[in-house]
């Protein structure tokens, strides 16, 4: 397959100010962290949510690597649930010097265009703010980033910066386009 231009962008918050929250959808939406780690369910959302966006980059993990991640001290998976089905969820990765990642965020393509991800975005900024009242051996949070691309939905750039998020790196790099994996082969359309 050819390559193709990807842009990056890096996007962070420097207060817990900066945090523009979005309004709590319609219907039964809860969001709840997953305190139990587990690679099959962090497995399952990671590709039920970046299968048709093509994320990949962790499809070829071993049971132990995703073990690994989701056992260090702060590590937090939250999962958005419409009336007791994963809708999507965000995963915080504690870094050094009060600085927090959001790693990866999402919903299932069942439940885009809900106004579900702007709150659960909303929710797990908030929580990444307050990271070390559930960690006390963090420092507090003094910064949260992320980074989303070209590749990732149409609006979750435009979602990023109604929630207070402001840019602070821009890269364009070529990458081999791959296939849509989807969860599973055939979920998706090509």
């Amino acid at each position: 397959m050819p390559n193709i231009p990807v842009t990056t962008w890096s996007l962070e918050q420097t207060a817990p100010s900066d945090l523009l929250p979005a309004a709590e959808p319609e219907g039964d939406i809860r969001v709840v962290r997953a305190e139990v780690p587990s690679p099959e369910f962090s497995r399952f959302l990671y590709t039920a949510v970046g299968g048709d966006i093509r994320w990949t980059d962790r499809l070829s993990w071993t049971y132990a690597q995703w073990q690994e991640e989701l056992q260090r001290p702060g590590a937090e998976t939250w999962v958005a649930y419409d009336r007791g089905t994963p809708a999507g969820y965000v995963q915080l990765d504690p870094q050094d010097e009060g600085v927090v990642e959001i790693l990866y965020f999402g919903l299932l393509p069942a439940f885009r265009g809900r106004r579900i991800g702007g709150y659960l975005l909303s929710y797990g900024t908030a929580r990444a703010w307050d990271l070390a009242d559930r960690w006390p051996q963090r420092p507090p949070t003094k910064r949260v980033w992320l980074h989303t691309c070209s590749k990732d939905g149409e609006f979750a750039l435009e979602n990023y910066l109604r929630r207070g998020f402001t840019l602070f790196d821009t890269k364009v790099e070529e990458e081999a386009e791959v296939a849509t994996p989807g969860p599973w082969p055939g979920a998706y359309p090509a």
